[in-house]
């Protein structure tokens, strides 16, 4: 899984399997040259004479990338009317009717249109894949949904536009393209990642050293353990290391919810491990007890967990320790994920304080807990 790796075996790949394979350019940040070497791999491809064409690319007016696009054919783009506007979509019918060998689509994160067929563009590749399409993409890191918090915390910015990160196990292969910071800046600097006034923006905040440097370490990351995840997988089960199971404990407080979800899915993707979302609805939790509000965020928790690939279990019982303990016995858990307890005296006296029964009970087990703050 390097920059170097060589469209042969790609090819390898896509004559194994009656369903499309798919291959991931996956960069740091924008400029890296993630689209510029899909087209590279592109005319690599063409001249062994496999049916390669482009699905959607966007050079972002980059003269070198769009030098590229001669020689390859295009599936016209379709023209959908929207709030008085015509607006350019990738037309996933045509791309299935017309069924290349591989397809090139750029841009994974992106938001359809309104009245799409999907909601979003990976969802469009998954649909290309079931078609027995092969895909070529490539997106940023940041773009990762476990990766939001962080690259806000690296970086101050929102990133609003996702992808789960479960779309990566539908990749058969994953290409890191990587870049010195200081190459990437003297990119910037020299105008063949952006043009006038966004050159001076970009330098005074996405593209300093350190936070290329932090981004440039997500991404190295998360390939690396996806190549763990692939040894693994390969090995005997004699010789595999001890399988990591993770349960994120979530109750009705949304915002705590969401964090304690996003780093559980952090962490047992770096293990690539299975893991769930447990919730434990007491009698005083029921429908007519708590407002519809409350309840559509904690729907929206669960949704969040499925979408990260987590297996969401919803537990009735008043005894919240005894609950947490069974449920980590019967799947196996090696680690629960929590947020901070909260002492007060008066959950002493009336004997409410669950956390510190849960670690009585898990005393003698080798189960692990890890709190969130």
């Amino acid at each position: 899984m390097n920059a170097h790796s060589q469209p042969d075996r790609f090819l390898e790949l896509i004559k194994k399997r009656r369903k499309g394979s798919l291959k991931v350019y996956l960069g740091m940040i924008a400029g890296v040259g993630k689209t510029y070497r899909m087209l590279q791999e592109a005319h690599e491809l063409l001249r062994q004479g496999v049916d390669v064409r482009i699905g959607l690319i966007e050079t972002h007016n980059r003269e070198e990338t769009q030098r590229l696009l001669k020689g390859i054919p295009q599936i016209p783009l379709k023209e959908t009317y929207y709030k008085g506007k015509v607006l350019t979509e990738m037309d996933l019918e045509s791309i299935i009717e017309s069924r290349p060998e591989i397809v090139l689509v750029d841009e994974l994160a992106h938001s359809n249109i309104p009245g799409s067929q999907n909601e979003k563009r990976w969802q469009d590749v998954i649909d290309l894949l079931e078609e027995g399409i092969n895909v070529i993409t490539a997106f940023n890191v940041q773009h990762l949904e476990s990766m939001v918090d962080r690259v806000d915390s690296i970086a101050g910015i929102e990133v609003k536009e996702t992808i789960p990160d479960h779309f990566l196990k539908h990749a058969d292969e994953v290409v890191n393209i990587d870049l010195p910071a200081e190459d990437l800046i003297n990119r910037l600097k020299d105008g063949k990642i952006y043009q006038g006034e966004r050159i001076e923006r970009a330098l005074n905040n996405f593209f300093q050293p350190e936070k290329i440097l932090q981004l440039r370490d997500l991404a190295l990351r998360k390939v690396a353990s996806l190549v763990e995840k692939r040894i693994e997988k390969n090995l005997p089960p004699d010789n595999r290391l001890k399988q990591e199971r993770f349960m994120a404990c979530i109750s009705t407080n949304f915002e705590s919810a969401k964090n304690i979800i996003r780093k559980t899915s952090r962490v047992a993707d770096y293990y690539q491990a299975e893991w769930y979302v447990l919730y434990i609805k007491t009698t005083g939790e029921g429908t007519e007890k708590i407002d519809l509000k409350l309840q559509r965020k904690l729907i929206n928790n669960f949704q969040f967990a499925e979408e990260l690939g987590a297996r969401v279990i919803t537990v009735k019982e008043n005894n919240i320790s005894l609950a947490v303990y069974q449920k980590a016995l019967e799947l196996k858990i090696t680690n629960i994920v929590m947020g901070k307890p909260h002492y007060t005296i008066w959950r002493q006296i009336r004997g409410k304080n669950h956390f510190d029964k849960l670690l009585k009970r898990l005393i003698d087990t080798d189960i692990d807990v890890i709190i969130v703050f």
